[in-house]
């Protein structure tokens, strides 16, 4: 069994323009004479690989608690794309593809409104992408809300650099946050 750690370290990794830059601080430090190590980490919910739950943007849609952990596992398909991904592109990657997708493209994966309405039309599961963000500079966030309002996971920031184009078993739990509209997760690719 093969396990690729798709995450991206959750200090180091830029943040999206606008969030909260994660940090972390030392509480007890045995080199200062402390008889243990102990730190404590502030970070935004969106900061490094992260999911989004509906209530990113579905005021009344489900946060990250309310959403089964059966959600964040399954087989999936990384697709090499880079640019904007159309509803054309879907209909041509849709055949051959799980219901669960991670889109490669050297942090330049997104997807237009027609690109997220093709993938909630067929049923998709979990969307995921290395970029920061699964839509670029579209400020009314069509993409994000056309998925989000399908109950369809948004996995972000992923890191997709040593992964071949193919079928995997994705896991990439969140953080058990109540109330939160997305978490921090360690996402791994496996293949048997």
């Amino acid at each position: 069994m093969n396990i690729i750690d798709i995450s991206r370290e959750l200090f180091s990794t830029p943040v999206y323009p606008g969030d909260p830059a994660p940090y972390r601080d030392l509480v007890r430090r045995m080199e200062m004479g402390d008889l243990y190590n102990l730190s404590g980490f502030y970070t935004g919910c969106h900061s490094a690989t992260h999911v989004d739950a509906p209530r990113h943007f579905i005021e009344d849609g489900k946060t990250i608690e309310q959403i089964a952990p059966g959600r964040f596992i399954g087989d999936c398909t990384v697709v090499e794309a880079a640019g904007i991904i159309t509803g054309s592109d879907i209909d041509d990657i849709l055949p051959t593809s799980k219901k669960m997708i991670l889109f490669k493209g050297d942090g330049k994966a997104f997807l237009c409104e027609s690109g997220a309405f093709a993938l909630t039309d067929a049923g998709a599961t979990l969307v995921g992408t290395d970029a920061l963000s699964i839509e670029m500079g579209d400020e009314t966030f069509a993409a994000h809300r056309e998925l989000l309002g399908a109950e369809v996971v948004i996995l972000e920031g992923l890191d997709l650099s040593q992964v071949e184009p193919g079928d995997y078993r994705l896991i990439a739990l969140p953080l058990f946050l109540a109330g939160a509209e997305a978490s921090p997760v360690r996402a791994v690719l496996i293949r048997e």
